[in-house]
């Protein structure tokens, strides 16, 4: 009897293993160029990590809100001063080790320029870099950026929650 059971149990056991073998799947089932949307419609969780940071000294302050997106940095940044010419934009470039090489792109006074602008990540903080600088068009960059110096701003992570009215213009 035993055997009996033995045998039926393989038997079973090859047919259905010979079927799934002889299943025939047509892989080109949606154009190239379409979107294919899973059917349990979970959310895709973003690989995109925002992370805030903010500084104030007086009167004086800065706000940056920075999204990696797999090593490609984009943001928003604002320099509010007082008394002096403030300026928000946007901000996109890379990751270097713990270095930020960062193009910023804003409105300042009516004027569109662009700078150039190093932080180093260190303690959870973002230190900007201090430099000398040459302007080439509408173009601020630094003259030699392994000269640059880490003791400028020092801004703090905050929470990013409710951080966009940071970059209003008031």
């Amino acid at each position: 009897m035993k055997n009996y059971i033995l045998a039926a149990f393989t038997a079973l056991a090859f047919v259905n293993c010979e079927k799934k073998s002889t299943q025939i799947t047509d892989i080109q089932t949606t154009p190239p160029d379409s979107v294919v949307v899973p059917e349990n419609a979970e959310p895709i969780e973003s690989s995109t990590l925002q992370t805030c940071y903010l500084e104030a000294t007086g009167k004086d302050s800065v706000f940056v809100s920075l999204d990696d997106n797999l090593g490609t940095i984009t943001g928003k940044l604002r320099y509010k001063n007082f008394e002096k010419d403030s300026s928000v934009g946007e901000v996109v470039g890379t990751q270097n080790g713990d270095t930020l090489k960062l193009n910023y792109t804003f409105q300042s006074e009516g004027m569109t320029s662009d700078r150039e602008i190093y932080f180093l990540k260190k303690e959870g903080n973002l230190i900007e870099g201090i430099g000398e600088h040459k302007v080439q068009g509408n173009r601020d960059m630094y003259e030699n950026t392994a000269k640059l110096t880490y003791n400028g701003r020092v801004l703090k992570q905050a929470d990013c929650k409710d951080f966009e009215k940071n970059f209003t213009r008031k």
